[in-house]
């Protein structure tokens, strides 16, 4: 695409997305979202005594993103494609009353306050035992039966192309310690999404805050993503055991169907007979980052049928590939296609799952009077 192709796209899909989204009050929910099969009214609602609804967001590159308070979640990511069509690359639902009823309650949300699983529920702080509630075989899993995805937040739209999304996670709640202040906000910059994660807490607690949008750069509805061509930088994984709880060992990818080092098709080994495959019914594993710092470098994906390509960068230690193995296509998306069986990935950035168990892993403490910041951002253009 020409740099003046691109310059008059944007002019149009702007123009498109103004006329779509005029507010009906002054909170920021769109009143027809319609182009991108979403009812506005039908995520106006009130849950535990309060509002939820729709925000929406647009910069001057053509992106657009929606959001819901339900779980400081995403709805929709609206981005070019290779033939300038705008594509929806996060799959979602078209009410609230069907994230609230979802058999996966995961999708687009904010996940905490602890990401991912903890063995048995179980961990200790300072020679303290604390329970959490199980909610995944043995194990927790992203907070707990009412974590951050079933919650609502607090939000507060900044400018046009940036919103913030506030919590307070009491002492307790689901078995964490300490009242937790946490801050999510969602800003479109140029041609990406970039999340920032906030949080300060009045008592030592364990913290590991994520998205967990799921992905399909061919657009929601276009089937699977087994043929996305997937590169992620990293020499080493965290193996798992029939829980999908780690093991402790950090292990090489190399030789290995997680070896992601180069470019490769998704679906090229996703079916071997291995063991590790088998635990998570295909790709559902922690990546470890192999840079260190600000903003490193953590995936590559493009889109096979769009063109989309997708680049991931983030400060956290891991990076969470799941597959959408478990998905079943008993939930109906916003245009009207069936949640089937890997037609969805997560790039989820992260600390490693199950960390408070194992003294080799990153620490994921937050000590009291401590703040503790994130930023991950997704980054999309078009393969040349």
């Amino acid at each position: 695409m020409s740099n003046n192709h691109f310059q008059v796209y944007s002019i149009i899909f702007i123009s498109v997305i103004f006329l779509a989204c005029q507010t009906k009050s002054t909170n920021g929910s769109g009143s027809n979202l319609s182009f991108i099969g979403i009812d506005s009214s039908k995520f106006d609602s009130v849950i535990s005594d309060k509002n939820v609804t729709l925000y929406h967001l647009v910069n001057k590159n053509g992106l657009t993103a929606i959001f819901t308070n339900y779980g400081a979640r995403i709805v929709s990511l609206m981005v070019p494609d290779k033939e300038s069509n705008p594509t929806d690359v996060v799959v979602g639902f078209n009410s609230i009353n069907n994230y609230t009823t979802s058999s996966d309650p995961y999708y687009g949300a904010t996940i905490g306050r602890y990401g991912n699983r903890i063995a048995k529920g179980k961990f200790s702080i300072d020679g303290i035992d604390y329970q959490t509630p199980i909610n995944d075989g043995l194990n927790m899993l992203h907070g707990g039966p009412i974590g951050y995805q079933g919650v609502i937040w607090n939000a507060e739209k900044i400018d046009s192309s940036t919103i913030q999304f506030s919590y307070l996670s009491k002492d307790g709640e689901m078995g964490f310690p300490g009242n937790l202040n946490v801050k999510v906000t969602y800003r479109l910059r140029d041609d990406a999404l970039k999340i920032s994660y906030e949080a300060t807490t009045d008592k030592k607690t364990i913290i590991n805050l994520t998205n967990h949008a799921y992905f399909n750069l061919n657009g929601e509805g276009s089937g699977t993503i087994l043929n996305h061509q997937l590169e992620i930088f990293s020499d080493q994984y965290t193996p798992i055991d029939s829980t999908l709880i780690p093991t402790g060992e950090l292990a090489n990818v190399k030789g290995t169907p997680f070896d992601f080092t180069k470019p490769e098709i998704i679906g090229k080994r996703i079916d071997l007979d291995n063991d590790q495959l088998k635990h998570g019914k295909g790709y559902d594993h922690n990546f470890i980052l192999k840079e260190n710092g600000d903003n490193k470098h953590a995936a590559h994906i493009i889109g096979d049928k769009s063109g989309i390509v997708m680049d991931v960068y983030t400060d956290q230690p891991g990076l969470q590939f799941y597959c959408g193995n478990f998905m079943t296509g008993k939930n109906v998306f916003k245009g009207g296609a069936k949640d089937d069986f890997r037609t969805a990935f997560c790039l989820e950035t992260q600390h490693f799952p199950d960390s408070p168990n194992h003294p080799n892993f990153p620490s994921t403490e937050l000590k009291a009077g401590e703040t503790m910041k994130s930023e991950s951002y997704y980054k999309f253009s078009i393969k040349k």
